[in-house]
C-alpha cells in the first residue's frame, strides 16, 4: 500500500480521518459512493470540503493511486468530485483515481475562492515506518 507522505491525516481539531496507518490484513476496504444529503452536518461537510482541498493540493487533477488514503471520506467523493482512472476495483489500494476539478468548483465553490482561508494542517501523516513491518 502506497503511503502518501505530506498528506493531512485528519481535519485538524477533529477526529475526521484522512488516511489510514497500515493495511488491513483482510483486504482493503471497499469504496462506495455515498449520497450526500442536505442534513448532513456542518462538520461532516466540512471535512469533505478540506479533504478535497488536500486531494487537489496534493494531487491537482492528474491520477493518483488510492494508497492509504481513507475509503470511507473517499467514498463521500467517489463518482462525482473523485473518479476512477479506468474500471473501478472499489477494493484495491493501487486503484487509481483522480478528481474532477469542475465538478470539484460545482460542489464545493468555497475551497476555490480567492479569499478562502484554507484549511491549517497540523498533522502530515509521516507516521513512523514500524508499522511496514507487519
Amino acid at each position: 500500500m502506497l503511503k502518501h507522505r505530506g498528506f493531512p491525516g485528519r481535519l485538524p481539531g477533529t477526529d475526521h480521518q484522512f488516511t489510514i496507518r497500515r493495511a488491513n490484513k483482510k483486504g482493503a476496504t471497499k469504496l462506495v459512493a455515498r449520497e450526500r444529503y442536505r442534513d448532513r452536518s456542518a462538520a461532516d461537510r466540512r471535512a469533505d470540503a478540506a479533504f478535497l482541498s488536500a486531494l487537489i493540493e496534493h494531487f491537482d487533477d492528474q491520477p493518483f493511486e488510492r494508497g492509504n488514503l481513507d475509503a470511507g471520506r473517499l467514498s463521500w467523493l467517489l463518482g462525482r468530485e473523485v473518479v476512477a482512472v479506468g474500471k473501478l476495483d472499489p477494493a484495491s489500494y493501487d486503484q487509481v483515481l483522480r478528481v474532477d476539478l469542475k465538478k470539484a468548483e460545482a460542489a464545493f465553490p468555497e475551497i476555490f475562492a480567492d479569499d478562502s482561508p484554507g484549511f491549517e494542517w497540523d498533522d502530515a501523516g509521516d507516521w513512523d515506518d514500524d508499522e511496514d513491518a507487519d
